[in-house]
């Protein structure tokens, strides 16, 4: 499922136009992008948590050439489904 093919299902299971089913969509999308940039976490009951989690300084392969680089620490998001979303699967 893409982003229109979500859309669409918000609006068909909302009774919402297709553009108010978008607006919501990235209201959503983009409140869950604010809090983690601030370092926070969004937890939705039933569905899951995300959040911001540290990856270390580490070395690696250029696949290429075969040469050791350096790769830097980042900060990457998680999500960790919850146990109702687990279930229904």
């Amino acid at each position: 499922m893409n982003k229109g093919e979500l859309i669409e299902h918000i609006a068909k299971q909302a009774d919402l136009s297709k553009a108010a089913a978008s607006r919501a969509l990235d209201a959503v999308i983009g409140g869950v992008r604010t809090t983690l940039k601030k370092g926070g976490t969004v937890s939705l009951v039933g569905f899951g948590t995300f959040s911001v989690t540290k990856r270390a300084a580490r070395t690696g392969r250029n696949p290429r050439t075969g040469a050791t680089i350096k790769i830097k620490a980042a900060k990457v998001p998680k999500f960790r489904p919850g146990k109702a979303l687990k279930d229904a699967l």
